[in-house]
């Protein structure tokens, strides 16, 4: 089986795969306040796909460490098991635009899993590009899948830690969230002092993610020249968006903050900047 280089999929390249025996298709379709769209998917989705909640399946319960925290490794392992997803297989997340997919795609490349990719353009392009699609749900053979523990993550104190130490992190949600516009997802309106905003949505053009070369400029004026050392958003989803993006661009090694706002926000001890 071919392996795309990059962590993106284009629909021509899921055509010519999509039966291959190896693959695993994720619908991961979630939006805010609705959450998980399964509707959706089981009137129409990619021939083969199993159906993730985020809410339940790529995130742990809501609480003190923000709306979307990690979830357990045992909780997230059972349910890629669930969706056929083995332990070398290559696994194709896609959404409806909303950085979900890349969710799972980050969660899966920081358990472990080595052939994760995000489908570019999500459903919107596969329907564009002429791609079929089947209705009801999807009985997958379970897989092997384990994931003992997830890397490339800070926490609140070391978000802090690395701001004070200069290195440069990134806000994911949009430029009047940064600054300080009330929203019902916010805690507090802000955001975190020392923090640079490169909303999500920037690095795509039309539900896909845009250059290399647009995408480097767009980043290095934000953060004033350095890559980015952490990405954050509203509570840990769009900002694996931005992290996706980056790494097709070639800028790696960006880590998430999973708590993001919702987490540092709610704390009445750290600072907020408007």
């Amino acid at each position: 089986m071919e392996h795309p280089a990059l962590p993106l999929v284009s629909p021509t390249w899921m055509r010519d795969h999509l039966n291959d025996p190896d693959l695993t298709i994720l619908d991961v379709r979630w939006a805010l306040p609705e959450g998980a769209d399964r509707d959706g998917y089981l009137q129409a989705h990619l021939p083969g796909a199993c159906f993730i909640d985020l809410d339940r399946e790529l995130a742990g319960p809501p609480g003190i460490e923000g709306r979307h925290p990690l979830p357990s490794a045992e909780r997230f392992t059972k349910a890629m098991q669930q969706a056929g997803v083995s332990q070398v297989g290559r696994v194709v997340a896609y959404d409806g635009g909303t950085g979900a997919a890349a969710r799972a795609w980050w969660l899966l490349r920081a358990a472990g899993h080595a052939r994760t990719t995000v489908l570019d353009g999500g459903l919107a392009g596969w329907l564009a590009s002429g791609g079929p699609v089947e209705s009801g749900e999807v009985a997958a053979e379970p897989g092997d899948f384990e994931g003992s523990s997830f890397q490339g993550w800070v926490s609140a104190d070391e978000t802090a830690e690395l701001l004070a130490s200069g290195a440069a992190v990134l806000d994911a949600r949009t430029k009047e969230r940064f600054a300080g516009a009330p929203s019902p997802f916010d805690p507090r309106p802000g955001h975190i002092p020392g923090a640079h905003s490169l909303p999500w949505i920037v690095a795509y053009r039309d539900g896909l993610v845009i250059s290399p070369e647009e995408l480097a400029a767009r980043t290095a004026e934000a953060t004033g020249g350095p890559d980015p050392a952490v990405a954050y958003c509203g509570s840990g989803v769009t900002a694996c968006g931005l992290i996706l993006a980056l790494e097709s661009a070639g800028i790696h090694g960006v880590r998430l903050y999973p708590g993001s706002w919702s987490e540092w926000a709610q704390d009445p001890d750290r600072p907020v900047e408007i």
